[in-house]
């Protein structure tokens, strides 16, 4: 009874269930990420949550925007949602680059997992491999194993523009949901002064909190799903976007390594078949974890959570650094000056995550249902 009365006042909006009619209470979602083949979940389950998914966001982080706009594009034409806008964000980090990142590799040790600035690898793009390096305006059509898309992006502004210009629409309504770089997000705080606290929320995947040890001592793909590659892609992005004055932050560090993919779950998904499904079934990694769609059921629901923390946070932003792009967290007495608080989510119900996710795709959304 604690921890739900603590959820309570923690979450007080997104617990709550709005009054028919009430606009104001109406729960709206700018879904930014870099977005693969079975990329769809998190936006199915904001839409399955009640949601309206204003628009979803590219950036670059596990392969170069373009090319995550197009899965994006994609993965909303499987569905008959691409009455849902795609916005292009940065193509590049505010400072990064493949080049810069390389060199601190050679340092500070490489990374199991580089993303967008892996060594390029034309043999592995034939082969269906999102791009890395080189020319980061190149699709790789092969890679869309979805579809290639027939729609576009919207080009009407720019996605931090566009983040801006909609909380100052919906005040205190609209959650930022970010699960790859948040390079958008950053830009979209120093545009304008009160983009954060006129939004509701910021919900993030990644800053992960003490996994050297476990990135040491395990094998290599234990090292790769505890590397912090959304936040080390843009390191100084991460910094700005997690000291804004958002009036609540919401990550899923560590969780979201907590509920791995299984076959059988895979199976279960696919009892049921429409394209979401298949596609589910088809790509979804056994390797991984359900990264970014924990922190989607964490904004949708947050009663999925179980355990959290309160803590002040900061990223290291030292290029020399072999923690560059990773955070630290602090108890309020001994944080430095100028941090903020966030709620750093320690464990979910995993049971409820995959309920939550087999109905969102066994039932999905389109746009006739949504408009």
């Amino acid at each position: 009874m604690l921890k739900r009365t603590l959820l309570s006042l923690l979450f007080p909006l997104a617990l709550g269930k709005p009054v028919e009619g009430d606009q104001s209470q109406k729960r709206y979602a700018i879904m930014d990420n870099d977005w693969g083949n079975a990329g769809f979940v998190p936006f199915l389950l904001a839409l399955d949550g009640g949601m309206e998914v204003l628009a979803l966001v590219s950036d670059t982080a596990n392969s170069w925007q373009p090319q995550t706009a197009m899965h994006a594009l994609s993965s909303l034409e499987a569905g008959n949602l691409s009455c849902i806008p795609v916005y292009a964000g940065a193509t590049w980090p505010l400072i990064n680059t493949p080049h810069r990142f390389q060199a601190w590799e050679s340092i500070h040790g490489k990374l199991p997992w580089e993303g967008a600035f892996a060594p390029e690898n034309q043999t592995a793009e034939a082969q269906g491999n999102d791009p890395t390096s080189g020319d980061p305006n190149r699709i790789v059509k092969a890679a869309l194993k979805e579809g290639v898309p027939k729609t576009t992006v919207n080009n009407s502004t720019s996605a931090a523009n566009f983040m801006v210009e909609t909380v100052h629409k919906y005040p205190g309504q609209v959650s930022i949901y970010s699960a790859g770089a948040l390079t958008n997000v950053a830009l979209a705080v120093r545009m304008d002064p009160n983009f954060a606290s006129l939004a509701k929320e910021l919900v993030i995947m990644g800053g992960y909190v003490d996994g050297n040890m476990m990135r040491a001592t395990g094998n290599y793909l234990v090292a790769d799903i505890n590397s912090d590659i959304n936040l080390m892609i843009d390191p100084e992005a991460a910094k700005i976007a997690l000291n804004a004055d958002f009036p609540s932050i919401i990550i899923a560090g560590n969780v979201a390594n907590q509920v791995m993919a299984t076959k059988e779950y895979l199976d279960e998904v696919y009892q049921v078949k429409n394209r979401y499904t298949e596609l589910f079934h088809k790509y979804q990694s056994l390797d991984f974890p359900f990264w970014d769609e924990t922190a989607a059921a964490l904004m949708v629901d947050p009663s999925i959570s179980r355990n959290h923390s309160t803590v002040y946070i900061d990223v290291d932003v030292a290029y020399g650094s072999p923690s560059y792009g990773n955070i630290q967290v602090y108890q309020k007495s001994l944080a430095p000056v100028g941090l903020r608080n966030v709620t750093y989510v320690n464990e979910i119900d995993g049971a409820k995550l995959k309920d939550m996710m087999k109905h969102a795709m066994q039932h999905p959304k389109s746009c006739s249902d949504i408009k």
